[in-house]
């Protein structure tokens, strides 16, 4: 009689357990694949829900599963730290002969490229995490976008480029599988500032000319840096690169090395650094910008003080 009323007890606990995952299993947050969502150039955002419009500036209120091409111009996609999933398959931002475009404050995951902009002048892709994408930045045929702040890592392929005139700042490209960054036909560009580490190979350079590349970080990279058929500018004429596996010495405790860091035959940085650069956790950029607020907040709160009446005394 006893194991018969324990029985009962135990499948009622069984039965009590079962109808609370049913109940619970609902409100699970599963993210809704959104497939192609579109911000089309009249402006209205369609495939989706989840970006909200005020102006020309487009804000993520939830992850999304799906990917996101812009055909509108000089708009702001503000990811607002909410995260973008792919499959692994599609690409997640598009820019295709778009100008004046700036991604920033999203996380990307699990795509073919990560962000893609292809014929596009002028844009910005600043603070955004870019993971587990075949690659996670493609610049081609753009010129003068400005690619600053990002933390791109766990890519096959962290930025590749291939084109003129466009400014890679202070970015963090880590533990990419092949490359870091993968200059190709590309002249004329900035990349200054970033951390290269822990990558395959650090930044390859194939058929280049005259990009200026110093005050970058080279650590912990299987290979720092290949070049076929290329010349660049390694320095700022007074400052270069980090190379851990920089073998000089620096006998006069400048900070910079005695002798230079030779690449190649047509390739050498004058004026390696014997410590790493710092990067900020925050571009530079960014802090000025929030300096120039205070300022223009103080001096404004400032001149109303001097502006009002003072009070009379009744007394």
């Amino acid at each position: 009689m006893v194991s018969m009323v324990g029985e009962r007890r135990a499948a009622l606990i069984l039965l009590l357990i079962l109808c609370s995952i049913l109940v619970a299993f609902p409100n699970v947050g599963i993210v809704k694949a959104e497939g192609t969502i579109y911000i089309r150039a009249d402006g209205s955002v369609e495939g989706t829900d989840k970006i909200q419009r005020d102006g020309d500036v487009y804000t993520l209120i939830s992850d999304i599963s799906g990917s996101i091409v812009v055909e509108r111009d000089n708009v702001v996609l503000n990811g607002a730290g909410y995260r973008l999933q792919g499959d692994g398959n599609e690409n997640g931002i598009t820019l295709r002969i778009n100008n004046n475009i700036t991604v920033k404050n999203l996380k990307l995951s699990s795509f073919n490229i990560g962000i893609v902009v292809m014929g596009s002048n002028n844009n910005e892709i600043l603070e955004n995490t870019i993971t587990g994408s075949f690659r996670g930045l493609d610049l081609t045929a753009s010129e003068n976008n400005t690619v600053s702040g990002n933390y791109i890592a766990d890519n096959t392929y962290g930025i590749a480029l291939e084109n003129m005139y466009n400014n890679i700042i202070e970015n963090r490209i880590t533990n990419n599988s092949d490359i870091g960054i993968f200059l190709n036909g590309a002249g004329y560009n900035n990349i200054i500032g970033n951390n290269i580490t822990d990558n395959n190979r650090g930044l390859v350079v194939s058929i280049c000319y005259d990009n200026v590349i110093y005050h970058n970080n080279f650590v912990n990279n299987t290979n720092h840096i290949e070049t076929d058929d290329s010349n660049g500018i390694w320095d700022n004429g007074e400052e270069g690169n980090y190379w851990d596996n920089y073998p000089g010495l620096d006998s006069d405790g400048d900070g910079i090395g005695d002798t230079p860091y030779i690449i190649d035959e047509n390739n050498r940085n004058n004026y390696p650094l014997m410590e790493p650069t710092i990067i900020p956790e925050f571009p530079s950029w960014t802090l000025m910008l929030v300096a120039l607020t205070f300022v223009a907040v103080a001096g404004a709160i400032y001149k109303k003080k001097l502006t009002q009446k003072p009070l009379i005394d009744s007394s």
